[in-house]
């Protein structure tokens, strides 16, 4: 089991953050399904931000199983102090510093990977944000800049010397952006380097890989991102995995339909139906990828205006996959 400061969860497996992906609806659906924790998406530390309404939604964790983890994002050690500790007064009980995103909107700020080359204000953020608040702070990175710049153990040092409590590490570089395979190499090596808690993520999409990511890295956790999205149930199958040796089998598309409606309903609820229904879109494509029909249905599925043609489109489509099964 996973322990952060004197939070301890009930497995090792953790939802990766993920901008536009990770709201609470779908931290709840994935903790349901077998996460024993999800960190938010990343809230803006610039206080020009810090309080829009995109920013109150990523730190909206009303109803969501505890601890709380808010993901902070910047480049200004003072910035993020005063990120921090305004997300603990809002409820916050973990605070995660990221470090790990490789999008060109928050690197050209000199934010998330592009820290990575900096290890001197990487130092001055993590000691600032340590400084600013009691709960623990935990920290999401790369390998490093670039595949000739691998820091990770470096960065990594330097991340326990300053309380970071956790590390998650991406197995690739900034510049790897999600090309490529990921490296648990330097995964592996920071695991030897320090004693805190290490979470591998990279490429995690199976149960068979998250063995053997365990095993090779001597990580403490995994943390799943993209694998997780339209396959919410992977965290179950891979605790189960895990625990037995044995495959669950695919979720029957009843349970699919159902775990599917009740994430739409969330979304539409969350979000209020206009910008529900846009962001529901994405999630049904990911939840349809692969399946008959999968493709065609997405595009019909688009262009509805309400949410409940969405979801009797949804409740349809499935009814018609139940009756060509039988």
């Amino acid at each position: 089991m996973l322990s952060i400061g004197p939070h301890r969860f009930p497995g090792s497996l953790a939802l990766a953050p993920m901008a536009g992906v990770t709201d609470r609806p779908f931290r709840m659906l994935c903790k349901r399904l077998g996460a024993a924790l999800a960190v938010s998406e990343m809230v803006a530390s610039n206080p020009a931000l810090r309080n829009s309404r995109k920013s109150r939604l990523r730190r909206d964790h009303a109803g969501e199983t505890e601890p709380r983890i808010v993901q902070i994002a910047g480049a200004d050690p003072r910035w993020m102090a005063e990120a921090a500790a305004d997300n603990v007064r809002f409820g916050a009980q973990i605070i995660d510093i990221n470090m790990g995103c490789p999008a060109k909107k928050v690197c050209n700020r000199a934010a998330g990977s592009a820290l990575l080359a900096d290890e001197g204000l990487v130092r001055e953020i993590l000691q600032a944000t340590v400084a600013a608040v009691a709960e623990p702070v935990t920290l999401k990175i790369r390998t490093g800049p670039d595949p000739a710049t691998r820091n990770g153990v470096r960065i990594a040092e330097i991340a326990q010397a300053c309380g970071i409590r956790s590390l998650a590490v991406h197995g690739r570089t900034r510049a790897d952006a999600y090309r490529g395979l990921a490296e648990y190499d330097t995964i592996r090596a920071i695991r030897q380097a320090i004693t805190i808690p290490v979470l591998a993520n990279g490429d995690i999409d199976s149960p068979e890989q998250a063995e053997r990511v365990l095993e090779y890295t001597g990580a403490d956790g995994l943390m799943i991102g993209r694998a997780a999205q339209g396959r919410p149930w992977l965290f179950r199958e891979i605790d189960h995995y895990l625990a037995t040796g044995s495959r669950l089998p695919d979720p029957p598309a009843a349970e699919v339909a159902e775990i599917m409606l009740g994430h739409l309903r969330q979304l539409h609820a969350f979000y209020g139906e206009r910008q529900g229904l846009r962001v529901a879109r994405k999630h049904i494509g990911w939840y349809l990828q692969g399946r008959p029909d999968g493709h065609a249905t997405r595009r019909h599925l688009v262009r509805l205006e309400t949410a409940r043609e969405q979801l009797a489109a949804v409740a349809a489509y499935f009814s018609r996959q139940q009756r060509f099964a039988a």
